[in-house]
C-alpha cells in the first residue's frame, strides 16, 4: 500500500518533474520555503552582467607596459644626459627633450602639451646637472666667471621670456624651434674650425646682453642647458672649446632655475598631464632622473679634458645632427 505523503517543500497538487527537478538548484537544508542558492529559476530572465575581468586584466596589462617604457626612457635619459652634460657642457637637455618627447608620445598624450611637459621636466632636472657639472669643470679652471657674472642677468631676462612664450604655444612649434637650432649648430661644429686667439674676441656690452637675451630664451625653448647655444657661440669668438664647455655647464643652472619655476607656475590648471605633475614640470621623471644625471656628469667631465677639442667638436655636432633629425621625422609623422 503505497503512502500519500509527499516531502516537505514540494505541492501535492503538482508532482516534481523531471524536467524542473534538473533545472532547479540545490536547497539549503532547514531553509523556509524550499530556499535555494545556485540557479536562479527556471523561467526567469538571464541576468548579464558586464564582461569587467578582461576589461581589467587588458588595462593592467597596458598600463604596466607603459610604466616600465617610462621608466626605462627615464634611467637612460639620465645616463646619456649626465654624460653629455659634463662631456659638452650642454645640461643635458638635449638628450633628455626628444627621450621624454618620444616616450610620452607611446602614452597617447596630447601632441599640443607633450613638448611643454618635455621641456619643463628636462629644465627641472638641469638645476641640479649643472650644480654637478658645473663644479666639476670650476675645478678645472674651465669656467670664465667674469664671463658668468656678465651673462647671468640678461640670460636669466631671456629665460623667462622664453618660457612665458613656450607655456603658451603650441608644442608643435617649439619641436620645429628645437630642430632647426640644433641642425644649424651641428653644421658649425662640424664644418667650423674652431679658431682658438691668443685672447678671445671682444664685444659691445649691447651684444652680450642680445646675445645673453637670445641664448637664454632658446634654451628656455629647447629645455636646454645653454651648451647647444653658448658653446658654438663662445668657440666662434675664440674661446678654448674646453672653456666654452666649462662656462656654458655653468650656464645651466641660472637657465634651468628660472625656467622651472614659470613651466610650474604656467602650467598650474592645465588638464592632460601627466600624474604627479606640478604645473609643466613632471616631478616623477625629475626624481628619476636627476640623480643619473648628476652622477653621470663627473664622468663626462673628465672624458671633456681628456679628449681632442677637434674630437670633441665631432662628437658634439653628430649628437646634434642626429637629434634634430629625429625631431624632424616626429614632427613630419604628427602631419605638422
Amino acid at each position: 500500500m503505497c503512502s500519500d505523503r509527499r516531502p516537505s517543500g514540494i505541492s501535492s497538487s503538482s508532482p516534481p518533474s523531471r524536467s524542473s527537478t534538473s533545472s532547479s538548484s540545490f536547497r539549503l537544508p532547514g531553509s523556509p520555503n524550499g530556499s535555494s542558492i545556485g540557479l536562479p529559476p527556471p523561467h526567469a530572465e538571464p541576468v548579464h552582467h558586464a564582461p569587467t575581468r578582461p576589461v581589467r586584466a587588458v588595462t593592467a596589462s597596458f598600463d604596466w607596459s607603459i610604466l616600465a617604457l617610462l621608466l626605462g626612457v627615464a634611467v637612460a635619459a639620465g645616463i646619456g644626459g649626465g654624460i653629455l652634460a659634463g662631456l659638452l657642457g650642454v645640461g643635458g637637455g638635449i638628450v633628455i627633450v626628444p627621450a621624454l618627447y618620444l616616450s610620452l608620445g607611446l602614452a597617447d598624450m596630447d601632441p599640443a602639451l607633450r613638448m611643454q611637459v618635455a621641456v619643463a621636466t628636462s629644465l627641472a632636472t638641469i638645476v641640479f646637472t649643472a650644480l654637478s657639472s658645473g663644479r666639476s669643470h670650476h675645478r678645472k679652471g674651465a669656467v670664465d666667471m667674469a664671463l658668468l657674472r656678465r651673462w647671468a642677468p640678461w640670460i636669466v631676462l631671456g629665460v623667462v621670456l622664453g618660457a612665458l612664450l613656450g607655456s603658451v604655444v603650441d608644442g608643435r612649434l617649439m619641436v620645429a624651434v628645437f630642430a632647426v637650432v640644433a641642425s644649424a649648430v651641428a653644421v658649425n661644429m662640424l664644418v667650423g674650425r674652431g679658431r682658438v686667439a691668443p685672447e678671445p674676441r671682444t664685444a659691445p656690452p649691447a651684444a652680450w646682453a642680445a646675445a645673453g637675451i637670445g641664448a637664454g630664451a632658446v634654451s628656455a625653448l629647447m629645455g636646454i642647458g645653454g651648451g647647444t647655444v653658448c658653446v658654438p657661440l663662445l668657440s666662434w669668438l675664440g674661446y678654448d672649446i674646453r672653456r666654452a664647455v666649462g662656462t656654458s655647464a655653468a650656464l645651466g643652472f641660472l637657465i634651468g632655475a628660472p625656467g622651472t619655476i614659470v613651466y610650474m607656475v604656467s602650467g598650474l590648471g592645465q588638464t592632460g598631464l601627466p600624474p604627479f605633475s606640478l604645473g609643466y614640470v613632471n616631478l616623477l621623471a625629475v626624481a628619476i632622473i636627476t640623480p643619473f644625471t648628476m652622477y653621470f656628469a663627473t664622468w663626462g667631465a673628465r672624458i671633456a679634458h681628456a679628449i681632442p677639442m677637434r674630437a670633441l667638436r665631432i662628437c658634439f655636432g653628430l649628437f646634434l645632427a642626429a637629434t634634430a633629425i629625429r625631431m624632424a621625422l616626429d614632427l613630419w609623422a604628427n602631419g605638422t
